[in-house]
């Protein structure tokens, strides 16, 4: 079947790793079940695999995608939840949580299998395309919300670095959840748009804000980091999900912090339970993903090329060529 896969592990050049072209069909096995892959999502993940971070060299070459939906065996429109082995089934209680891909055969090919356990029915509402985006980057945006910020609706939020797909997410549901939504960008454009998706308003990185936030939802790191925390009120919370800017801000703000009583909560992706509250959310609100482009598989490297360059807003959606 035609997939696309890492076939070697470069840190500093990681599409020089990445190939297009025919790899085996997935073998069933118990407890699994194999989904047609109908739309699948590009997520940061996939980069950081191809720097093997998470994907190790023994484990090429690897299939990659952690996000699909597609029809299950029986012909059901289907939806998965990408963290192997968070209850046991399929796996066995004693292996290590996972994502798809650091130990399994991903979503970008005609078809996956995974534990009949990760599988969740597909909202009729939702396209295959809207949905393919939901199990990480969407996901990981309603847990840093609505678990882990724990804001109520009028809770002010600031979200770092608008037009990636978990900061997308996040002003999108902020919004439909009656939270008071501000966003930063370098990008003019991108600003323009996270308000038309619900920000109250968009700044450059690093202006004041016109009141001090409940919650920052962060995942530029370092380039934000001082800014996240100096735009929290006294008390308020930090969470963060990733650190595209790098991980080793030259501030750490550690007597702000301390002095403030700000919290500091590392988030990543969600359970089982909040994907399927979030499918039902999307359901009932009406909210939908933002989708940037749809390529058809046999393009993905066009796709990795602009999530690399960041030369996107919302997300990239492949589809099987077959």
């Amino acid at each position: 079947m035609f997939a696309a896969y890492a076939a070697r592990i470069d840190p500093d050049q990681p599409l020089d790793g990445l190939e297009l072209g025919d790899r085996p069909a997935p073998e069933a096995r118990p407890g699994w079940s194999t989904v047609t892959v109908r739309a699948a999502s590009l997520n940061h993940h996939d980069l950081w695999s191809l720097r093997g971070v998470g994907l190790s060299q023994d484990r090429l070459p690897m299939i990659l995608g952690c996000d699909a939906a597609g029809v299950d065996q029986d012909g059901n429109e289907v939806v998965l939840h990408s963290v192997i082995g968070q209850s046991g089934h399929g796996v066995g209680p004693k292996e290590p949580r996972s994502i798809l891909t650091e130990r399994y055969q991903g979503t970008f090919a005609e078809q996956v299998t995974v534990p009949t356990w990760n599988i969740l029915p597909k909202p009729a509402g939702l396209s295959f395309a809207e949905a393919a985006c939901l199990p990480t980057a969407w996901l990981t945006a309603y847990r840093m919300l609505f678990t882990n910020a724990g804001v109520r609706p009028g809770d002010s939020v600031l979200v770092q670095g608008a037009g990636g797909g978990v900061a997308t997410a996040a002003i999108v549901l902020g919004k439909a959840a009656g939270l008071r939504v501000f966003a930063t960008s370098r990008d003019k454009a991108k600003r323009e748009r996270a308000v038309e998706l619900g920000a109250l308003e968009a700044y450059e990185p690093g202006a004041r804000l016109p009141q001090r936030v409940d919650a920052v939802i962060e995942t530029v790191g370092a380039a934000t980091w001082s800014h996240s925390v100096k735009s929290l009120r006294p008390g308020g919370t930090l969470v963060i999900s990733g650190a595209t800017s790098g991980d080793r801000p030259t501030h750490a703000e550690l007597t702000r912090i301390f002095f403030l009583e700000l919290k500091v909560v590392g988030s990543t992706m969600g359970s089982k339970d909040e994907l399927e509250d979030l499918l039902a959310f999307c359901a009932t609100t009406g909210v939908r993903p933002v989708i940037d482009e749809v390529l058809p598989l046999d393009r993905a490297r066009e796709g990795f090329q602009r999530l690399e360059s960041g030369d996107l807003f919302g997300k990239i959606v492949l589809t099987p060529t077959a």
